[in-house]
């Protein structure tokens, strides 16, 4: 979610993301989401509330709080884990991640 993608990166747009697919495609939809800048990481905490998947690092966002930025997308991965594991959500493991949310591995990657 971003300026650039043509809806902002917060959280009333996620809410009615959400309620439309699954108007569109029957309740629960699957629910993945990556936002660009300041709001990856809250984004990230509101799509794990509502069950959904998030994606964190650097490729979407540089900062890893207010003012401080991240010194490597591990940094950002483990804060958004921790987000979820503090809201008592299960984590998937790496391989298993990938496969709910239909992503290659990096060695599958053809640029």
């Amino acid at each position: 979610m971003s300026e650039a993608s043509g809806i902002g990166a917060e959280l009333g747009s996620l809410v009615f993301l959400k309620r439309t697919a699954n108007k569109l495609f029957g309740d629960p939809s699957r629910l993945s989401v990556t936002a660009e800048g300041a709001a990856q990481i809250p984004l990230a905490a509101a799509a794990s509330q509502r069950g959904g998947h998030a994606r964190g690092g650097p490729d979407h966002g540089l900062s890893i709080s207010r003012g401080a930025l991240t010194e490597a997308k591990a940094q950002q991965v483990a804060k958004v884990r921790r987000q979820g594991e503090v809201l008592g959500q299960d984590i998937a493991p790496l391989s298993e991640a990938r496969e709910i949310v239909d992503l290659s591995g990096g060695d599958q990657v053809v640029l």
